[in-house]
């Protein structure tokens, strides 16, 4: 018999950084190590990852990290926190691997406990069963994990959506998931992100027809954004383009380096007649394929749009065609983007969230998932709370009782003992760590919320000079201010900054023998913090510099 824990150091209640936790006898499985995409309020910062405290504390008893497939909300933090893990071992499919392994040289990261699985491939880990299964998704060989315990199996399944036409690498294997749910199944754990979308994600997933659409209509060149980690939607694009006399023109070292790993490994199909060099550039017929960066959604065409790419100058003739979604918590920026691009008089092409879909389950999906598992458990997993909520009405319209469906947020612990619930208060320790750079230290929340005063009110720095022994005012004080207020209309304000500051300074040096500056700083920023918002209505940040000669 069996005592399980579950539960999420990420991915609940917030859309990215996935990482869950499976604990089987102590025995530790992590499924997961990915980022989220920094949104409009995150100043400066470029990405986000979970908080692996706990993981730091039990490493001891980590049996390997888990990953589905190659994207960056699933596997994007592993560089940040593989050097806190004592070597832990990483499996996934050869691909997803070869994406980690390129990130790890990269950020300059020397590591070879690496695990290539194959789908179908069982494999045991301290006499735990693990069997790999494809599931379809927009990146190739995606695996789902049926975990094996003594009470049962656990099924892991992050992302997926069910089409019969995806072949391959693509291919979801319903006989094989049949077969799991034959097999006494305790709990399933699904993705909940449209679990509040009616039918199929099929074939609403799929952008063939509009593609064909703009290669018909567009009189002039095509500028295809893309994410370079969707090479279903690459696929297509080459497909149609085929069909065409267009040519594709692939912009980027690190784009033409995932499609020709892909084609040489027979995850994309491409005829090489249809690919053009720079010189085709700014031929009416080219189609350019331009990705973004992983931590920076948008950050390319932006740049192409605003003027500030040295190859690629938008006109009227061109159409746009973002084939991107919109991100979570990056919607302004998006929406910005259609304007900038509209500013050009170049055509625009969008995905419609209403039209189209990622590649990700969809109400009948989860259902048909669900009804093939046939668990005593389920798991709402990643996703907003919203949509572990939706996840969860599915699950009960599906015949599983309500009590024995969990919707937590991160940090929740379920635990099961020799298959049964047992009630548990337990909450491991959670959080977001703010990347900003190439350190892998956290920001914080105080750095962030200096960086939002200074964006919002700007800063002003009180600057005065004291006589070392007789502690007179030399010079000063002499006021500077950025982003606050526009000096040459000031003057008045101005001066009783001065003059308040003047006054603390005299009131707290004269006739003592030790001066406490620190004490003097912050009595001049809550006097004059109290004196500006009454004044002006803003608080900029306020630094005090006393120096001594």
């Amino acid at each position: 018999m069996s005592k399980i824990k579950m539960f999420s150091l990420g991915g609940l209640d917030e859309s990215g950084k996935n990482m869950f936790v499976i604990e089987i006898n102590d025995k530790i499985f992590v499924f997961e190590a990915g980022l989220k995409y920094a949104d409009e309020m995150t100043l400066g910062i470029d990405y986000i990852i979970p908080n692996i405290t706990y993981l730091k504390e039990n490493k001891k008893r980590i049996k390997g990290i888990f990953l589905t497939h190659g994207h960056d909300e699933n596997m994007g933090a592993l560089p940040d926190i593989i050097g806190d893990l004592n070597g832990v071992d990483i499996y996934g499919s050869k691909y997803t691997l070869d994406i980690v392994k390129k990130e790890f040289i990269d950020s300059n990261i020397k590591y070879n406990n690496f695990k290539e699985l194959k789908p179908y491939v069982a494999f045991e880990i301290d006499g735990i069963k693990i069997f790999p299964v494809n599931l379809s998704h927009s990146t190739p060989d995606n695996f789902g994990y049926a975990i094996y315990t003594d009470d049962g199996v656990i099924f892991y399944a992050a992302d997926f959506c069910i089409d019969p036409l995806m072949k391959g690498p693509y291919k979801t294997d319903i006989g094989k998931l049949a077969y799991i749910g034959k097999q006494n199944v305790l709990c399933l754990l699904t993705e909940s992100m449209y679990a509040g979308k009616e039918g199929f994600t099929s074939p609403k997933h799929r952008i063939s027809g509009l593609i064909r659409e703009t290669l018909n209509t567009a009189d002039g060149r095509i500028i295809f954004n893309i994410l370079d980690s969707h090479l279903y939607r690459i696929q297509e694009l080459f497909n149609e383009v085929e069909k065409t006399d267009r040519k594709i023109v692939i912009m980027g070292k690190r784009l033409k380096n995932i499609i020709d790993y892909a084609v040489s490994n027979h995850y994309l199909t491409i005829n090489p007649n249809i690919i053009g060099d720079l010189s085709y550039l700014n031929n009416p017929k080219s189609v350019i394929l331009n990705a973004n960066e992983k931590d920076k959604p948008y950050y390319n065409i932006m740049r192409i749009v605003g003027g500030y790419d040295k190859f690629i100058k938008p006109t009227e003739e061109d159409t746009i065609f973002l084939a991107t979604p919109i991100f979570e918590n990056q919607e302004k920026t998006y929406y910005h983007l259609l304007d900038e691009i509209s500013k050009t008089g170049a055509n625009v092409v969008s995905l419609s969230p209403k039209k189209y879909l990622s590649h990700h389950a969809s109400r009948e999906d989860l259902m048909t998932m669900i009804n093939l598992m046939n668990p005593k458990y389920y798991f709402p997993i990643r996703g907003e709370y919203r949509d572990e909520v939706e996840n969860a009405n599915l699950a009960t319209l599906a015949g599983i009782p309500k009590e024995n469906i969990f919707v937590k947020e991160n940090g929740d612990v379920v635990e099961i003992n020799n298959g049964l619930l047992k009630e548990s208060f337990e909450k491991v320790p959670t959080g977001s760590i703010l990347i900003d750079g190439t350190a892998g230290d956290d920001i914080g929340e105080v750095v962030l919320k200096d960086r939002e005063i200074l964006s919002d009110n700007g800063i002003m720095i009180i600057s005065v000079t004291l006589n070392r022994k007789t502690k007179e005012i030399l010079s000063g004080p002499e006021i500077l201010t950025r982003g606050f207020v526009y000096v040459k209309d000031s003057h008045e304000l101005l001066k009783e900054i001065r003059r308040i500051s003047e006054e603390i300074i005299l009131e707290n040096t004269r006739d003592t023998k030790y001066i406490e500056y620190n004490k003097i700083k912050n009595i001049i920023r809550d006097e004059l913090s109290k004196y500006l918002i009454d004044q002006t209505g803003n608080k900029p940040m306020i630094i005090t510099v006393i120096q001594e000669i």
